[in-house]
Parts: structure tokens; sequence; C-alpha cells
């Protein structure tokens, strides 16, 4: 994952959220404090996939990582 997929999902659910209400006719209100809890929440989503797998493959031996199908 890289570092500029955090922001650009934060940015598409910005505009989603826009386009729904504009296509409702409704005026887009997007608190301040959501957009950095979004960023907060896209954030921990890539760094647990990332760090998830890499610590269940850190325990095993070189041999067992080869050997698994």
């Amino acid at each position: 994952m890289s570092r500029s997929s955090c922001p650009a999902g934060v940015v598409l659910g910005l505009l989603g959220t826009a386009g729904y209400a504009a296509a409702h006719g409704w005026p887009a209100v997007i608190p301040v404090e959501m957009v950095g809890a979004e960023l907060a929440a896209a954030v921990l989503t890539g760094v647990t996939a990332g760090v998830y797998p890499a610590v269940r493959a850190s325990r095993l031996t070189p041999t067992e990582a080869l050997a698994a199908p």
C-alpha cells in the first residue's frame, strides 16, 4: 500500500458524500472533525492490513515460509 492511498480514500469519500448530497438536493455539510476521523480510520486500516501479515510471516522459519502452499 502506498502512502498516497490513504488520502486518496479520504478524498474519494468526501467526493462521494458531496455527490450523494447533490443527487438528493441536500447541502453537502462535512464537519472538519470527520475529515480527521476519516483520515485516522484510513491510516489505521492500512497499518493493520500491512502489519498483521508481516507479524504472522515473521513468526515462521524460512523453511516453513517456503513450504507453505
